[in-house]
């Protein structure tokens, strides 16, 4: 894709805040008519520069009090054990982001869960029985101080 121009970014950043919006709120907020800007919105969809359209929901209203940052250190990082680690991990509900990371450990996981009752579960009958793990090390969100803002479009 070319490269992003202003108008592009302005896209970008409207539909990071509000993906709902209809394409004629859309074209209005960043000044073109609704034929162009659904054009350039297509165009950045093809790109893979929006990769998706979803509705954030809130945690603790569905039930999910909990949100827990689980550090994971592998046993070893031959290809099968990181390929069925990260198979089974991408399996479980409970686990909503993971990432690869560098340092002194492997992997760390967003988890959401009812209550420390729940996370309880999650250990005992869904991380646990994950093979190839070497070290686990927890710790529980207080509250969220920002939380999915925009992403900043250089």
């Amino acid at each position: 894709m070319k490269r992003l121009d202003r108008i592009d970014r302005k896209i970008l950043m409207a539909l990071q805040s509000d993906g709902r919006l209809t394409n004629q709120s859309l074209a209005d907020l960043v000044g073109l008519s609704p034929s162009p800007c659904l054009k350039r919105v297509r165009a950045l969809e093809t790109a893979g520069l929006i990769r998706t359209y979803f509705a954030e929901i809130d945690r603790k209203a569905c039930g999910l009090a909990v949100t827990a940052f689980v550090r994971i250190r592998l046993k070893d990082h031959s290809p099968d054990t990181v390929a069925t680690f990260e198979r089974k991990i991408a399996a479980i509900d409970a686990v909503i982001e993971c990432h690869l990371m560098s340092g002194g450990e492997d992997y760390l996981l967003e988890v959401v869960v009812s209550g420390h009752d729940g996370y309880e579960r999650f250990m005992r009958e869904e991380l646990h029985p994950v093979p190839g793990i070497g070290a686990i090390e927890t710790n529980f969100s207080i509250s969220a101080i920002k939380h999915r803002s925009p992403c900043p479009i250089p």
